[in-house]
């Protein structure tokens, strides 16, 4: 059965449903506004928006977990300190004597290293390494069922993320022009100074006087003259301007919405098909409500088979992706639910190409290493937008079009897995 089969009006009705999604992203950035990671206005969104799928799923709770909202971040302000002090450290190495430079050059060497390893495992893994060494807050998914008329013999789920983003100020400032080659050169600079830092250490080892190295030397200057390029790393973000994330993600999330309220509405029932919608919380803390969402409910899962949908910034027409590489291109997506995605699309009437998110990652990934079967739906310029983690992201720069196409594209691919499950 399609969703088509079950209205008279399907392509009035599904515009109408686009309405409904616009129209609560409007009313919760007026009425709750920006929502950090861990906040009551995180909260606040979620149980508006729990409110909204009590009518139409009939069963909705609430979950908390605990986190360090701040630790995702933070390996931007670990690599400028380790950078700053690793070319200030090899500079003065050259003005003392004795054992001094050899000291100096193994602390920079060590706190560059240290550095390096929270760059890797926070920002590009989603690892939790500098949570320990950060101040703890508790955040929240929101978890909604409607359940089958019948037995239970397989679950799909749909989610997106209720909280947002402090803004990126680069992107703001310049888009992908600013924004890109400040990351590479803050990170190439950070390698950088690594490098010669371990080189001057090994020298030191091997009982060589740096101090009289031209090479180190120059070398060195180099590093200082780098300085300003690490302290305006220090820009990047800014915590205490949160932005409104009306499309990433409050679109993913009344997407999703919108399929047990098409089913509501319609006096809809699959037979053996149960429908879920994750509204996890603090993503944008390193999918850290995904990670809590499949910790908790991985194993119970199992029960039947159960595939997940992220549904994340549904913005950009021109580039509606399944996502099947996920985590910098680190993580594969379920290939089975990937192209059980790209079939609902192109049933929608959309030829959706697979791409791989390749700066950053999506809820997908956290439920994919958990051990689900999952993959990404996602609309965004990946550029990125010049709205993407800034304050132009508001509920005035939403695109009815796209969203309607998100929209048909949750209703497909939902009625086609109840029909077909994943043979497709």
């Amino acid at each position: 059965m399609r969703p088509e089969n079950c209205v008279k009006n399907y392509v009035s009705d599904r515009r109408m449903y686009a309405n409904y999604v616009a129209r609560n992203i409007k009313k919760v950035c007026k009425e709750v506004g920006p929502r950090p990671s861990g906040s009551e206005k995180e909260l606040e969104a979620q149980e508006w928006l729990a409110n909204d799928l009590r009518t139409s799923c009939d069963e909705v709770r609430t979950e908390e977990f605990r986190l360090a909202p701040a630790a995702f971040m933070a390996w931007v302000q670990v690599a400028v300190f380790a950078g700053v002090a690793g070319a200030a450290l090899i500079f003065a190495a050259h003005f003392v004597t004795g054992k001094l430079p050899l000291i100096f050059t193994a602390v920079a060497t060590a706190l560059l290293v240290l550095a390096i390893f929270f760059v890797i495992t926070e920002f590009l893994f989603y690892k939790e390494t500098l949570d320990p060494f950060m101040p703890k807050k508790t955040s929240h998914n929101i978890v909604a069922v409607r359940k089958p008329s019948g037995e239970v013999k397989k679950r799909i789920i749909f989610s997106g993320h209720a909280d947002s983003a402090p803004e990126w100020r680069f992107t703001y400032w310049g888009g992908p022009k600013l924004v890109l080659p400040a990351i590479i050169i803050g990170l190439l600079g950070l390698v950088y100074t690594t490098v010669i830092n371990v080189m001057a250490l090994v020298m030191s080892v091997r009982g060589a006087d740096i101090t009289q190295s031209k090479t180190v030397w120059i070398l060195s200057v180099v590093a200082v003259c780098l300085v300003p390029a690490f302290l305006f790393e220090l820009l990047f973000y800014n915590p205490k301007r949160p932005v409104d994330g009306a499309n990433d993600n409050l679109s993913g999330c009344l997407c999703s919405m919108a399929l047990p309220r098409f089913m509501q509405d319609n006096d809809i029932r699959f037979e053996n098909t149960e429908v879920m919608v994750v509204l996890t919380g603090s993503e944008e803390a390193g999918l850290r409500g995904a990670k809590a969402f499949v910790k908790a409910h991985g194993k119970e899962l199992e029960d039947v088979p159960t595939v997940f949908v992220g549904l994340d910034t549904v913005r950009d027409y021109d580039f509606m992706s399944v996502y099947n590489k996920d985590m910098t291109g680190t993580v594969k997506n379920d290939a089975e639910v990937s192209k059980l995605l790209k079939e609902g699309a192109a049933l929608a009437g959309f030829d959706l190409p697979y791409k791989t998110v390749s700066f950053g990652s999506s809820d997908a990934a956290a439920i994919t290493k958990g051990g689900m079967k999952a993959t990404c739906f996602a609309a965004m310029d990946p550029a990125p937008a010049r709205y993407y983690h800034t304050r132009l992201d508001t509920a005035d720069n939403l695109d009815l079009k796209t969203i309607e196409a998100g929209v048909g594209i949750v209703l497909e691919t939902a009625f086609l897995y109840d029909e077909k499950g994943l043979d497709v």
